[in-house]
């Protein structure tokens, strides 16, 4: 199958094509730095570093920008409450955006560019605009007027007499319609500024996006992301003044992820019942466990969120653990320092029954990824692979064949260039992390050895004691034909 992608643009799934053979640009808008992130800024980055991940697996070779709005009426505001300034605040909220995304594996990111980086791009499409007819200044502010502009509504799907008449934009005396948006506002006393040809100011919202996205990947690039919020008016305004500055078509395909919600609500910053920090997450789960549940359904789904089903999602992360160190007993490898194919290739599973059954999941996953990136998919396709090699690693032992464990580790293998593309379990904890240190090994090897001489000597209760306290502290104990193995079960 080909890859598909839903286009918000025609609404309808579309054969991907890009714009240069072998090339993607993308454009996916960034946070607005005036407080820490929390768990809904990092939906959009985890999807999209996934979305660069198969499309690199495909062969393109993919430029993907992030903005960092840091200078804004919500920066202005809260540097005020805090006795700082712009400048600082947006630096300190912009290092927590960072450790976030680092924390979650969030690597595709070539390029950050901040909005006060580009004042002179912003200033030259301001000005290209007013001398193309499409906007106009007033009072020292610079609107864009939207009935020059004959598509305004394109992307969003309303009629522009129905944009303008329930337009949330900042009404202002000095606009010649309701619904024409900023694109240079000017400064008040105190505020951050610019000088410009009309005066000094700072630039609006929409246009930072277009000044930044056309600078570095050009007048016309592949995909524009961002959440579904955003659809009106920030990427209806920031399609309609860059395609009347240039002539041309902006992004090919318009891309937009549902929205993080908590029991039935949005989460906003607006609704603080809802917050979520992503410090106080990344202290309490394992950041496998944030990543896959953001990737857990279809990207432009909503996502629920809520303790219970962040905690069955860290359980349901021991299946693969269990697999990862099944297979180092196995081999004495490290899932994570695996090597797997980084492109798309055939795969020829041979006469191994659990690899002909790993060869149609994988082809499962291969389709899902291919059908609009559909993440829960592909997950549930993952899922089934390690519950196959779990079944196939059970009947290994050292001693096994040297067939026989080749067909494993290619199965395994497998996993991880599925893993690879989701961007899951790049990092393994070290078993002295995860397990305290050598001494925390050398007493769970006592304990276990008081256990099997507990139950040599028919005292099962005492050894059922034993195993039951253990898992009380987050110590799993799983017997096999080779012994007694332990591991430490996190407690989400």
């Amino acid at each position: 199958m080909a890859l598909r992608v839903y286009n918000t643009l025609s609404q309808t799934k579309e054969p991907f094509q890009t714009v240069v053979p072998g090339k993607v640009g993308m454009y996916v808008c960034g946070p607005t730095v005036y407080s820490n992130s929390h768990i809904g800024h990092m939906v959009g980055p985890v999807i999209f570093d996934t979305v660069k991940r198969y499309l690199t697996y495909l062969g393109y070779d993919v430029s993907w920008v992030v903005n960092i709005t840091d200078v804004d009426d919500k920066l202005i505001v809260q540097a005020q409450k805090d006795g700082t300034t712009v400048k600082a605040l947006a630096e300190q909220v912009t290092a927590d955006y960072l450790d976030c995304l680092k924390a979650l594996n969030v690597t595709g990111i070539d390029h950050m560019p901040r909005a006060t980086e580009h004042i002179d791009d912003i200033i030259a499409i301001n000005q290209g605009l007013i001398d193309k007819g499409f906007a106009y200044e007033s009072g020292g502010d610079v609107y864009f007027d939207v009935t020059k502009a004959s598509t305004y509504g394109k992307l969003s799907h309303r009629d522009p007499e129905e944009l303008q008449a329930g337009a949330r934009i900042e009404p202002s005396s000095l606009k010649r319609n309701a619904s024409d948006f900023a694109l240079w506002k000017s400064s008040k006393p105190g505020e951050p500024s610019w000088e410009s040809p009309w005066g000094p100011g700072r630039p609006g919202w929409h246009i930072e996006c277009s000044a930044m996205s056309l600078k570095i990947l050009g007048q016309h690039f592949d995909i524009h992301g961002g959440g579904l919020d955003l659809v009106f008016p920030h990427h209806e305004n920031e399609l309609v003044q860059s395609e009347s500055f240039t002539g041309v078509p902006f992004a090919s395909y318009w891309m937009h992820n549902g929205l993080l919600t908590r029991e039935g609500k949005k989460i906003s910053k607006s609704d603080p019942g809802t917050i979520v920090l992503m410090g106080d997450l990344l202290a309490e789960y394992q950041p496998d466990a944030i990543r896959l549940l953001l990737l857990s359904s279809h990207y432009r789904r909503p996502i629920d969120y809520g303790p219970t089903r962040l905690s069955e999602i860290a359980r349901s992360l021991q299946t693969f653990h269990h697999a990862f160190d099944r297979f180092e007993e196995l081999t004495g490898e490290r899932f994570d320092a695996l090597s797997a194919p980084t492109k798309r290739h055939d795969w020829d599973p041979g006469v191994s029954d659990a690899l002909k059954e790993v060869a149609e999941h994988r082809q499962g996953f291969l389709d899902a990824m291919d059908d609009d990136f559909n993440t829960g998919g592909a997950v549930g396709e993952m899922f089934e692979v390690v519950r196959v090699l779990n079944r196939l690693a059970a009947g290994l032992s050292a001693n096994s064949s040297k067939q026989e464990l080749a067909d494993y580790r290619a199965g395994m293998t497998v996993l991880k260039e599925m893993t690879n593309i989701l961007g899951l379990f790049h990092k393994l904890p070290d078993k002295a992390t995860a397990g305290g240190d050598a001494l925390t090994g050398d007493l769970m090897n006592l304990l276990i050895e008081l256990r099997a001489r507990l139950r040599k000597e028919k005292q099962y209760a005492l050894a059922d004691e034993v195993r039951n306290r253990l898992t009380g502290l987050g110590v799993v104990l799983e017997d096999g034909p080779e012994g007694t193995r332990w591991r430490v079960e996190p407690k989400h």
